[in-house]
């Protein structure tokens, strides 16, 4: 008697590739904000159907934070190394030199993911909004931290708080303007008057003792 042979079972359906589905959903929350995109943009520009979409990511709120992660990664990595920098002066400048860099990259969205995601959006947004909010203040106490640890460049007048709150307005500064249209020349500009202010321009100082950020003078 011949023996019967099993079916062989189906191969497990092949997945879509994450990569490229936050590539895409990280494009379309930099582009219409975290609000604005509505899930039929986010599964047509990631090509999956709505349940593949919540087995692999849960719901909106997780696809933002992994695009806005992968989008870090991708796109942020000149931060990491201007902070690696092994003076103030070239942290400055090489961060802030960077952002104009990157926000006047041919075919990226114009500004940033951080400052579009959800700078005003409603109620039902709200939890994003606050986690931005936290990622920004995050990166503010990045730069904090590294300033704390140049007192001795800084001067005994410096306040490190003060800094990396000017540093952080001019970084999110620059993103509100790219996104408004401005160029890579207007932009440089602004560059080059902050750092004039600030006593850096070219990798040098108009004052070599400190950078003209300190704390406020008792009346």
């Amino acid at each position: 008697m011949a023996k019967k042979t099993s079916k062989p079972k189906p191969g497990r359906p092949r997945g879509f590739d994450i990569e490229a589905a936050l590539d895409a959903a990280m494009r379309v929350f930099w582009e219409k904000g975290y609000e604005g995109a509505t899930l039929a943009d986010l599964t047509d520009a990631m090509r999956i159907n709505r349940s593949s979409m919540w087995a692999a990511f849960g719901n909106k709120e997780n696809l933002f934070k992994k695009a806005f992660e992968r989008y870090a990664n991708t796109y942020q990595g000149f931060m990491r190394e201007a902070l690696e920098k092994p003076t103030v002066r070239q942290v400055i400048e090489s961060a802030l030199r960077g952002t104009v860099d990157f926000l006047s990259t041919p075919g990226n969205p114009k500004g940033c993911l951080s400052i579009q995601g959800a700078l005003a959006v409603g109620d039902e947004a709200g939890p994003i909004k606050k986690w931005l909010i936290q990622a920004r203040k995050h990166g503010e106490s990045v730069a904090r931290e590294r300033f704390e640890k140049a007192k001795g460049e800084l001067g005994t007048n410096a306040d490190p708080a003060a800094l990396a709150s000017y540093f952080a307005t001019l970084l999110q500064g620059l993103c509100v303007q790219a996104a408004g249209g401005a160029t890579k020349a207007e932009m440089t500009k602004v560059v080059d008057t902050a750092l004039h202010y600030m006593g850096i321009q070219d990798g040098s100082q108009t004052n070599p003792k400190e950078i003209q950020v300190r704390r406020p003078q008792r009346a």
